[in-house]
């Protein structure tokens, strides 16, 4: 969680970045924001309908990869700029080369998602189709850009340098209810690469998570392992594990939902595991995991 003085430093130091992406957005004239409802698209989002009000359309495109919760948060969000917002349904797990789940499916999916939102743009004339890659994403695995620069997409939070840090700060300076919002990724992230992603799995998965945030827990993940639920958890979040009657509740929950077991990582989440696990980015250092209560 970034301090109120950590907020300020960042929105002071990085304020010639924020105007740079100010005029680039106003600049093209109009605008169609991929948006996911996510803390870089919402920041990109209220940006673009400050510089281009009516000129700026948010688009969300919706299939089973996608939690019910964030198709609800988008639409809200959306309403809650004013911004002119359209749904459309994306069928990525159409596509084999996406529903086997190399290690780049994600590339897979943004071209589906990119695609839909050219041919939208095309139809109203807008001038370009804008995501929400930012500074910080080129340390990380993301074939999902090599998409975007096939069809032309703009960065404009990675194009004017902003960092995830830097555009939280904002975000919160903005009053964006996002800026603390935990890290999110599509649902077939939660299985490993290799194992095929179905409509099944992922509404498997959805239900899942959706029962964790029922208790409360904000940052975590559950990885699909067939017949084993794998629950990486935020640091922040052990005490609330530490309950049994939690523990009990998710047990319970997750085997109706045909898990057979239900397991939980000593380690805990931090975006980006499955890629190392993969090798396809370098391993961080292990953090400190934690441990359950001895029963006697």
């Amino acid at each position: 969680m970034l301090s109120p003085e950590r907020i300020q430093a960042l929105c002071d130091s990085s304020r010639p970045k924020l105007e740079a992406m100010r005029a680039a957005i106003r600049a093209h004239g109009s605008a169609l924001v991929a948006f996911s409802g996510g803390v870089d698209s919402t920041f990109v989002l209220k940006i673009a309908v400050e510089e281009l009000g009516e000129r700026a359309l948010a688009v969300t495109a919706l299939s089973a990869s996608v939690a019910p919760e964030e198709e609800r948060e988008a639409r809200e969000l959306a309403a809650r700029f004013g911004a002119r917002h359209e749904v459309l349904t994306s069928n990525e797990l159409a596509n084999p080369q996406y529903a086997a789940n190399p290690t780049n499916r994600c590339y897979f999916c943004k071209t589906e998602l990119y695609e839909l939102c050219e041919a939208r743009r095309q139809a109203l004339g807008y001038a370009v189709v804008l995501d929400g890659f930012n500074a910080d994403d080129f340390q990380d695995h993301r074939p999902g850009h090599k998409a975007a620069r096939e069809h032309q997409v703009q960065s404009p939070l990675a194009q004017a340098g902003l960092t995830k840090e830097e555009i939280r700060a904002w975000s919160h300076q903005l009053g964006l209810p996002t800026w603390d919002k935990p890290q999110m990724a599509c649902l077939a992230s939660r299985i490993p690469y290799g194992t095929s992603v179905t409509r099944e799995r992922l509404f498997q998965i959805a239900r899942a998570e959706s029962e964790l945030r029922r208790l409360g827990f904000r940052q975590f993940r559950v990885r699909y392992h067939h017949e084993v639920a794998r629950l990486e958890l935020a640091a922040e979040e052990y005490e609330r594990f530490l309950s049994a009657d939690v523990r009990q509740q998710i047990n319970t929950a997750l085997k109706a939902l045909g898990f057979q077991f239900v397991a939980v990582d000593l380690e805990p989440f931090r975006s980006g595991r499955m890629n190392e696990a993969a090798g396809v980015v370098k391993p961080a250092a292990p953090s400190q995991g934690f441990a359950l209560p001895v029963v006697s």
